[in-house]
């Protein structure tokens, strides 16, 4: 299931001060791109950031779940659920993006 128009026009404005982020639509979600980079996906109405290692600790610590995808529910290991209340929170948001980020600039380094 998409993501409603609504969704993800909040979704972008709460990312509106950080940089450009790009939208592609695939299977059924939304990516997020920055840099030319993936790393979100909303899938849903819920939206999911890229973890390794130096994040995934703190989305276990706050109860998120790993994207699972189409009627499958096949999991996305490397993809958890934001908390709302880090989305809610823009400043807190963007910091979480910009580690998602990293961890897709690191990969190609």
């Amino acid at each position: 299931m998409a993501a409603s128009t609504d969704y993800l026009d909040f979704i972008l404005d709460q990312l509106s001060n950080w940089k450009t982020v790009n939208t592609k639509r695939m299977f059924g979600c939304v990516g997020l791109y920055a840099d030319g980079l993936m790393f979100g996906i909303i899938a849903k109405e819920t939206i999911f950031f890229k973890v390794d290692q130096t994040n995934k600790e703190q989305y276990l610590n706050a109860g998120s779940e790993t994207l699972k995808l189409f009627k499958n529910n096949s999991i996305v290991a490397s993809f958890y659920e934001v908390p709302i209340e880090i989305i809610e929170n823009a400043d807190q948001f963007v910091l979480w993006a910009e580690a998602s980020l990293n961890i897709q600039k690191n990969k190609i380094k």
